[in-house]
């Protein structure tokens, strides 16, 4: 080919060179590329280990096996107090004792609720002949009982300061003021059967109830008119869990036929979310220290979830029980979880984090909470 033809090649292939599109700047590396950011990952690694395995399992004999009760409780003071048929123990986790704080009598019992004030010193006992019993659990002595505002059995409690909300079969909910003779000195009515959920907000300002007539409601402390009705879950609601680290923000968990785990904004009444977890929702709890909830399940496989907030990313799923896993409390510190079935087992479970003192300690140091029981009776 003659040297003018060859410098005529070249000069068409620069200046077709010049002229090819530049491709464009990748500002993010692929892995984080605005296609992958909304791909929700089945799963995600959690930053810290997650014991699979429960850290103790006692015996529970006589456990209530009823979705519409609240059985379990872990006060402030570090005492879990935990209903089994008409008797209600207490196990203080600092150092495993166990005792026996009421049994009452057949024409009275069972025990249908229980709830700890806030001083982790007295606890409520609902009951099924309608009754509510305030005990002093440092001397073991009743304070008093409450009569004449329900007309079924108490299934549900909460307390806010001096006022003891109860809710009933009949499906009330009252005010108890635990300072006067008078007790009664608010009535809510929104529901038309079971009140089985109730919890306050950490302000004390908004009261959120769920009950077996699907209906979850959300009350203002300084009236009795319900600020929102949420008609949304299809079965029972018994599991309720205010946010701690964004105000405002409800979870709610339905039973059998709904199964589902619902998040609201109660500012404005909107629903945010709304995740079908597979299975019957019995309990719900935040943790203290992340965005994760955790949830606990019924048939089929009566598991704990744990799962990363607001993603819904499940990041544990934690077994042992074997059948519906009707209750659950969280220890003061926030590290650890008790849950109990209606497989007459109670289980302890180290999901949220590791104690700061027990990080401190030498781990022969670490006590084990009940580490001296097997059995609760």
């Amino acid at each position: 080919m003659p040297t003018s033809s060859l410098r005529k090649e070249e000069t068409r292939k620069t200046r077709q060179q010049r002229n090819k599109p530049q491709a464009p700047v990748q500002l993010l590396p692929r892995e984080h590329s605005v296609y992958s950011l909304y791909q929700q990952p089945k799963s995600v690694k959690p930053r810290r280990y997650i014991p699979q395995n429960c850290e103790r399992a006692l015996d529970a004999p006589d456990i209530v096996d009823d979705f519409y009760l609240n059985l379990l409780d872990w006060g402030s003071a570090n005492v879990l107090a935990i209903a089994l048929g008409r008797t209600v123990y207490l196990w203080d986790a600092s150092n495993g004792s166990v005792s026996e704080l009421v049994t009452v009598d057949e024409d009275m019992g069972p025990v249908t609720s229980i709830n700890w004030a806030q001083d982790g010193l007295n606890l409520a006992v609902g009951l099924d002949n309608s009754e509510v019993q305030l005990w002093d659990s440092v001397a073991s002595r009743k304070v008093r009982t409450l009569k004449g505002g329900h007309q079924s059995r108490v299934g549900s409690l909460a307390w806010n300061n001096h006022i003891l909300t109860t809710g009933g079969m009949d499906g009330k909910i009252i005010n108890n003021d635990v300072r006067v003779r008078s007790h009664v000195v608010k009535t809510y009515r929104g529901h038309t059967l079971e009140v089985c959920g109730l919890k306050w907000s950490e302000s004390g300002q908004h009261l959120a109830s769920g009950g077996n007539d699907n209906l979850v409601n959300v009350w203002e402390h300084s009236t009795r008119r319900s600020l929102h009705r949420f008609e949304e879950h299809t079965s029972a609601v018994k599991a309720l869990a205010w946010c701690p680290f964004q105000s405002g923000l409800l979870a709610t968990g339905g039973g059998g036929e709904d199964r589902t785990i619902k998040f609201w904004n109660t500012r404005t009444g909107a629903c945010l979310n709304s995740v079908d977890t597979g299975s019957q929702v019995c309990s719900l709890i935040w943790s203290k220290k992340e965005r994760e909830l955790l949830s606990s399940h019924g048939f089929t496989q009566n598991q704990l979830t744990l799962w990363k907030y607001p993603s819904m990313v499940k990041m544990a799923e934690l077994n042992g029980h074997t059948s519906r896993v009707l209750y659950m409390s969280q220890s003061p510190d926030g590290c650890t979880v008790a849950s109990a079935a209606g497989d007459e087992t109670l289980r302890l479970w180290n999901v949220f984090g590791v104690p700061e003192d027990a990080k401190k300690a030498a781990p022969k140091a670490v006590p084990q909470p009940f580490s001296n029981v097997n059995r609760i009776r």
